[in-house]
């Protein structure tokens, strides 16, 4: 070989490996770049990100909403009152009433009885004559089971709060829930119409008669709340505090002016115990 090839080819050599180390080490370095960069990724998806936490989706409503299953309900006895009903415009007689509330006073009178005679007789222990705020409702009759009121409307009077002292309540009827089974097991509805008042009303004129307490079926409405003595006969001991509620007797009557433009009304009876006698004049303008 001539001495001229031989030269350039030394010179030559030293350069290929020059290009082969760097391109070695140019490939080496974008290796180890890209592991080093796919190691930090993993590192970062793998830590658990406390800067935004994620928002739960939402659940996507239904354009309907649906109707839910209506629960039956039960009525109680002694906290139904009948639905108020709006008064039927343009009814004429005493459906024009449906719906009428009243507010205004009572002026109540009570004479209180006791057995405390050295015989054991009744006698009068005492009388006393006060005021109270009071209301009348009138509505539909009410209906239960397949009876209906036999009431040209059904009423609802209160005098007073019905725990405080001296308080009278009226209603003319209820609905009781009794067994949906009669004795000899057979279906029956539960729902159980107690009528107490007898209600006639012509011409703005109202008689009405307590004829039923229905105190054999535990469902006692019609009271008057009266305190009594902590001993019998012994008034110098005090009296239960509150009162004690006394079923009203049968032929207990509430009567007088009864109309769209007011009510003026009086009551007279008694208690089933025979311990209270009582009379009040109501007068009411509608509400």
């Amino acid at each position: 070989m001539p001495g001229s090839v031989r030269r350039r080819l030394t010179a030559a050599v030293p350069g290929v490996l020059l290009c082969a180390a760097l391109a070695g080490c140019g490939h080496g370095g974008a290796v180890a770049s890209a592991a080093s960069t796919a190691s930090a990724g993993t590192s970062a998806s793998a830590a658990p990100s406390s800067a935004a936490p994620s928002t739960p989706e939402p659940t996507p409503s239904s354009a309907a909403p649906a109707t839910p299953t209506p629960t039956p309900a039960t009525e109680e006895a002694t906290t139904a009152p009948a639905s108020q009903e709006p008064a039927q415009a343009g009814g004429s007689g005493a459906s024009a009433l449906w719906g009428k509330a009243y507010g205004g006073t009572a002026s109540i009178s009570v004479d209180v009885y006791d057995y405390c005679s050295t015989d054991g007789s009744r006698r009068l222990a005492g009388s006393r004559t006060y005021s109270m705020n009071s209301t009348l409702h009138l509505d539909r009759p009410r209906t239960g089971g397949d009876q209906s009121e036999n009431n040209p409307f059904s009423m609802l009077f209160a005098a007073g709060a019905p725990s405080q002292a001296g308080a009278v309540s009226f209603w003319s009827s209820s609905v009781s829930t009794v067994s949906s089974q009669d004795l000899a097991g057979n279906y029956r509805d539960p729902n159980l119409l107690l009528t107490y008042w007898d209600i006639g009303w012509s011409g703005g004129r109202m008689d009405a008669t307590l004829t039923d307490p229905h105190a054999r079926e535990a469902v006692v409405l019609n009271l008057l709340n009266w305190p009594g003595l902590l001993v019998a006969c012994r008034s110098d001991l005090g009296q239960m505090p509150g009162g004690f509620p006394h079923a009203l007797a049968a032929g207990t009557t509430f009567t007088g002016r009864l109309d769209g433009s007011g009510a003026s009304l009086t009551a007279r009876g008694g208690t089933t115990d025979g311990v209270v006698q009582f009379r009040f004049t109501f007068s009411g303008t509608p509400s």
